[in-house]
Formats: structure tokens, sequence, C-alpha cells
């Protein structure tokens, strides 16, 4: 029999969280906020990219997206090698890929050359995306698991709001190139943190080697989470016929209709993230005025993520995420009638961050608890990947409809849609999911 004793995920599970598991999420918050503002690194450097080039609106929306379709790539193909070889060795290298990525871009010389090194970074920002949601559902106990989970992905938008405030101010200064110098140095500090801090994933030690070489990884892990080591383990024997695969089995339908909803919410989300600037500029608005739009709109991201955090313990997910997605459609349709003013700008974009990244924080905590853990990382991975081709499309779209006459209350309109999609994906998910 199977028991806390002798079964190290069952013992990390049950038992109440200690201060280690608390600062190896909250480490994957801030590595999530890293994230966030390698992404959104592009689209503070946008207005001064498009000055110093001549690049036109359709051209700067692909521009955008080409870390995003990196995203997609990295995160289907880093979040499955995740689940094979371990969490850790890929947040590691995916930090290096990102921290290269960025030190390129700031000495990029043309529109070709800086799609090509945005596209390389979103392999690791997909890769550490995928590592740092698995990492945070296996640490955290039962209980903490969806709270934990949607608080790291607040770290999104608090990366955003941080760098962001740096980024205004880097550009008052300096040029846009020093975005990118900037989260470059910051991405390579976490590296000791990483090394020091996180644990290996106990679920995949487990189902990777024999009982005598499990041992030993297993109590390095518990020891970094703040547990006893054990004096044995019993190793994982999947039952016979069982579906061990995502796409296999009842998982198939979770699977895909989490890729429809993130895919689509994931086009009205960047919509806003990668346009803010470029709208207010257009306006008149200086630069430095854009991106302090766009760091309320990551302010309201953050608070929605944080209450969205408090309210998994309060209230069931699914319907909890069902009135979320139908605010966001409110809350950016809201944005595109609002009168020109930076102050009026700024409350409707931080309504909009609210509702869409309480959104997407809802799906992080979806698919952690639709998936047993041992394929959160590529459940993750395959979600987020294929999923992120919503990323990469949404400020393409715009870009069109914006080049195409297409005035803001309609574009902001259209790209609203998005969230009504993804509501009708998840109205239709089954109701119970695998516990993991």
């Amino acid at each position: 029999m199977i028991t806390a004793c002798n079964d190290p995920r069952l013992l990390v599970e049950t038992s109440r969280m200690t201060w280690r598991q608390y600062v190896i999420i909250g480490l994957c918050v801030l590595l999530n906020g890293l994230d966030g503002f390698d992404v959104l690194s592009i689209s503070f450097a946008s207005p001064g990219i498009a000055a110093d080039w001549g690049v036109d609106r359709a051209t700067l929306g692909v521009i955008l997206s080409m870390e995003l379709i990196g995203m997609s790539i990295g995160s289907v193909i880093l979040g499955l090698l995740a689940d094979r070889i371990g969490r850790r060795p890929i947040a590691i290298g995916s930090l290096f890929v990102m921290a290269g990525g960025m030190a390129l871009a700031a000495q990029a010389s043309g529109i070709g050359e800086l799609a090509a090194i945005r596209f390389a970074t979103g392999l690791g920002i997909g890769g550490m995306l995928a590592c740092a949601n698995a990492i945070v559902a296996e640490a955290a106990n039962r209980k903490a698991r969806a709270a934990a989970v949607a608080l790291m992905a607040s770290g999104y938008p608090l990366g955003a709001i941080i760098g962001g405030t740096i980024a205004t101010d880097l550009l008052q200064h300096g040029t846009w190139r020093d975005i990118f110098t900037f989260g470059a140095w910051v991405t390579v500090g976490f590296l000791p943190f990483i090394l020091l801090i996180l644990p290996e994933s106990i679920s995949v030690t487990v189902r990777r080697f024999d009982a005598a070489a499990a041992l030993p990884r297993v109590n390095r892990a518990l020891n970094r989470l703040g547990h006893n080591a054990l004096s044995v383990i019993e190793l994982v024997k999947p039952h016979e016929g069982a579906d061990e695969g995502v796409m296999r089995g009842a998982l198939r339908r979770v699977t895909l209709l989490l890729v429809f909803a993130y895919f689509f919410h994931m086009t009205t989300f960047y919509f806003m993230l990668k346009w803010i600037p470029k709208i207010v500029t257009d306006m008149g608005f200086e630069p430095s005025a854009a991106g302090g739009v766009l760091v309320w709109a990551n302010i309201g991201g953050f608070a929605g993520s944080l209450v969205f955090s408090v309210l998994t313990a309060r209230a069931p997910l699914r319907p909890l995420l069902l009135a979320t997605f139908a605010a966001a459609f409110a809350a950016v349709c809201w944005f595109g009638l609002t009168a020109s003013g930076i102050e009026p700008l700024s409350r409707s974009a931080a309504l909009a961050g609210f509702f869409t990244n309480a959104g997407a924080v809802g799906l992080y905590a979806l698919i952690a608890a639709s998936y047993p853990s041992h394929l959160t990382a590529g459940a993750t991975g395959i979600v987020i990947g294929f999923g992120r081709g919503g990323t990469a499309l949404g400020p393409i779209i715009a870009g069109l409809l914006f080049a195409g006459g297409a005035g803001l209350p309609v574009t902001a309109a259209v790209m609203a849609c998005g969230s009504l999609i993804a509501l009708a994906a998840i109205f239709f998910l089954p109701r119970q999911t695998v516990k993991t």
C-alpha cells in the first residue's frame, strides 16, 4: 500500500506548507515576472523602433508577434521535454536563451535581425513558462495548489509593472536599446537563485529512475521543499491500459478545449499588451506617457490576478473563470470607447488589464487542476504552446484592422470577442477534472 510514508508526492500533497515551499513559489512568481518584462520589452520599445527604422503598423504588428511565435514552439517542445528529463535543467537553459536574446536585441541593426532575435528569445520564454507552472503545481500542497498557481501567474503583470516603470525612465533618458540591455542583466541575475533554490520534479524522478537511483534525487528535492528525507520510496507503477498522454483518452477533449480557450483569450489579452503604447502615441502623447498607460494596464492585471487567486479558495474555479471572461469582453470594448486623455485611458486600460489577466491566471490554474502532476509541464506546454498562436495572431489582426482604416472602437470590439469564444470553450469543458 502506498502511503505518505513512502510516496514522496503524497507526502508533499498532504503535509503543511513549509517556508521553503513558499520561497520556491515566490521565486517562480519572480521568474514569471521576468517573462512578463521580456515579452513586453518590445512593446515599450516599439514606438522608438518605428521612429528609428520607419516601420509601418502592419510590419510592426508582425515584429510584435515574433517572440510570441517562438514562445508557442518553445512551450510545446521544451514543456514536453521537461516532463521527460526534468523541469530544472529546462528552466536553466531557458534562462540562458532569454538573457542572450535580450542582449542581442539591444545590438540589432535592422528589422529582419530583430525579428529573428525576438523569435529565439521566445523559445526560452516558452520553456520557462511551461516549467514554472509545473514547478509551482508540484511544490504546493493539494490545498494551496490552485491559489499558488494563480499567484505564480500574477508575476507576469508584476514584472511588466516594475520593468515598465524602469523602461519609462530609460526612454526619458536613453533609447529603446537600453530596455533590452537592462532586461539582459536582470535575467542573468536570476541564474544563481535557480541553481540554489529550485528543486527537481519528484514526479518525473520516480518515473525516470529505478528505486536506488531515484531515492537520493527525491531526497534532495524533499530537502529543498523543507521536508524530511525518506528511507525508502514507492516507485510509480502505471495501471495497465492507462492513458498517460495529454492527447489520449478522456484528456484529449480537455486539452483541445483548453487550447481553444487559451488561443482566443490570448488574442484579446495581447491586443491590449502589445498595442497600447502605439495606440497612445498615435493619439499625440509622448512614448514615456504611452508606457505609463501600459504600466497601468499591468497594475490592473496584477490586482486582477491577486483577486482571482484569493477567490479560488472561496468559489469553484470553472464558473469563476466564465464570469471573468464575460467581464474581460466588456472591459476591452470600453477601452476602445475611451476618450483620448491619459487619465481616462489609464483607468480603462487598468480595468481591461484586471479582467484579461485574471482570465489568463484562471487558465493556468485550470491546467494545473486538470492533469496528473507528472503531465503538468507537458500539458502546460501544449496548451500555452498551441494556444500562443492567439498571442501571435492578436497583434497581427489588430495591425491589419488599423491598416485597413478601422478605428480604435471597432478594433477593440473585434479583438474583445476572443474572450467570449474562450468563455464558450470553458463552458463545454468536462466538469470532472483529474486529481493530482
